[in-house]
């Protein structure tokens, strides 16, 4: 059987076929990158305390209701009663009364929010504080939770009825279910909403990936799932907080996410199916009238006959290896440390808005990274050296003093850094690893147990209750345990994609490692590569990092 991308060699890598594609496909993760942390906007708490309704209160007692802990108590008044009859008396808190010694009762009318920094959030507008504050951490976990759901069957769909319905039918459950949100009556509402949104927000994304993998070729292949989506993502994510600054509500915040999607409608027209899935089902007619359209694109003349002697493979064999299960405890690791880094951005800045677009922006020469990483060094090293930057930057900001504040930031966002970069890394990875006929469900599979771990990730900042760096310390361990387990993956630098399940077997079978002192020299020397660019960065950036 010849081999597709020999089959297809005649329309070159970079026509104007593989341009259309290429950035139709990127433009098309905008919407995920500003659509999947929205949440971050979406659940913040404005400043709040107990609303005090209209009484006749002495301006000092009207200052002085609420109660001080180091800042106005949140969830706590004095006792309304109690302080109108004081007020009425004519005393003077603090000199005639002891404010210790007064009783206090819980916010019975409500709650008065800030608008400093929000017109509105979900929290403010459904009262997400006190005893409803586990709905704030919740929601974001229930959105993950449809993410897992959407990796997971989305997959398996598009390994069965093809990458372009489940492409575009994913990307309209997203965009009419954040508008849908708009129409919320109640958390319970709007949490439900977001499950269903969650679905499709990582399943169009994961089947663009796989779709222009399979489209694109050599150079442009490794350009695509390296830059293109990932950077794609990124510019998403940096917009996101330009859409919240100006935007200032939730409501006029999910118009702006969800209004785009209507956009990328007339791509159903530009996109095509991807003829390596198609000759996967025995549709090799349709596969070659694909191929001639694109010959015409590109203004090449296509062979009489394009695909000769193709195997079928109709069905879908069981997705069994230890090859995936330990990708999906790296996918897990990544994901876990990406989320808990992306959600918890509140040492990077003050301002909500400036923290966000740090935390985007690092993304960028993470993603140059990963292209650079998978044009000029093995995947397997590169995995684990990722991983180890990642999990001891995170290990060493334990040891960090409190007064070195701009070190400890400049740590998390190296950590940010390799989560970001690896999680990258791993797409492309995992979709050389897998033949046409399992590509899709095995990313999606992989998908599916990393968003385990997204989904346990705003609550991981819970265990710094324990210890300030527990948090840090569990995502550092998963990365250097993850780091090892890399060691028993194949490497598929240089090797075409397999088409068939043997084909990935006989990688499994052949895999060799180089020899341990070899590796190790190899993977300290990229890791110190690595660090070196991640100081320059942070150089030019204004920090001082030690190497």
């Amino acid at each position: 059987m010849q081999d597709y991308e020999d089959s297809v060699a005649f329309l070159g890598q970079w026509g104007r076929f593989q341009q259309v594609v290429f950035f139709l496909l990127c433009s098309s993760i905008l919407p995920n990158g500003f659509g999947g942390f929205s949440v971050v906007f979406l659940t913040d708490a404005p400043r709040h305390h107990c609303l005090v309704p209209e009484v006749n209160l002495t301006q000092d007692w009207s200052n002085a209701v609420i109660p001080i802990e180091v800042q106005l108590s949140r969830c706590s008044r004095f006792r309304l009663d109690v302080v109108r009859n004081l007020s009425a008396q004519g005393l003077v808190p603090g000199r005639d009364v002891n404010l210790t010694d007064l009783e206090q009762e819980g916010c019975v009318d409500g709650w008065s929010y800030s608008r400093d920094v929000y017109q509105s959030t979900i929290v403010s507008e459904f009262d997400l504080v006190c005893r409803e504050q586990w709905k704030q951490p919740f929601t974001s976990t229930v959105f993950l939770l449809g993410v897992l759901v959407g990796s997971f069957f989305s997959g398996q769909l598009s390994d069965r009825f093809g990458r372009k319905p489940v492409f575009f039918g994913t990307m309209a459950l997203q965009t009419i279910f954040s508008f849908f949100q708009l129409f919320s009556t109640s958390w319970i509402v709007f949490a439900i909403l977001a499950f269903i949104n969650g679905i499709g927000q990582i399943s169009n994304y994961v089947a663009a990936f796989v779709l222009g993998n399979e489209i694109l070729t050599g150079d442009v292949r490794v350009l695509f799932s390296s830059l293109g989506v990932c950077l794609g993502f990124s510019i998403g994510y940096m917009m996101l907080p330009l859409f919240a600054y100006f935007l200032r509500g939730w409501k006029s915040l999910l118009l702006a996410i969800s209004l785009p999607g209507l956009l990328y409608i007339p791509l159903w027209w530009f996109i095509p199916e991807s003829p390596r899935w198609l000759l996967s089902q025995g549709r090799v007619e349709e596969a070659e009238s694909i191929v001639r359209k694109a010959a015409k694109w590109n203004k090449v003349q296509a062979p009489l006959v394009i695909f000769e002697d193709y195997d079928i493979h109709v069905g879908l064999p069981k997705l069994k290896s230890n090859t995936t299960a330990i990708l999906c405890l790296v996918w897990f690791t990544l994901s876990l440390g990406y989320y808990g880094l992306s959600l918890n951005t509140s040492q990077l800045h003050a301002n909500p808005y400036i923290s966000c677009f740090l935390s985007a922006a690092v993304e960028v020469p993470a993603n140059i990274s990963v292209w650079l990483a998978l044009r000029y060094f093995p995947r397997r090293l590169s995995v684990i050296s990722i991983l180890l930057v990642g999990g001891l930057s995170l290990y060493f900001l334990q040891l960090v003093p409190e007064s070195l504040s701009e070190l400890a930031v400049a740590l998390e966002m190296v950590g940010k850094f390799a989560m970001t970069a690896g999680t990258s890394l791993n797409f492309a990875y995992t979709a050389e690893l897998y033949p046409t006929v399992l590509r899709n469900t095995a990313t999606g599979t992989c998908s599916a147990f990393s968003r385990v771990g997204s989904s346990l990730a705003p609550f991981l900042s819970q265990l710094s209750a324990y210890f300030k760096f527990l948090p840090y310390i569990v995502m550092g361990t998963l990365a250097v345990v993850s780091a090892f387990a890399v060691l028993f993956l194949p490497e598929s630098l240089g090797r075409p994609l397999p088409q068939t399940i043997q084909q990935m077997h006989e990688r499994e079978r052949w895999r060799a490692f180089e020899p341990p002192g070899e590796l190790f020299i190899n993977t300290a020397l990229l890791t110190m590569y690595i660090i070196q660019y991640i100081s320059t960065m942070f150089s030019t950036c204004g920090f001082n990092v030690i190497t």
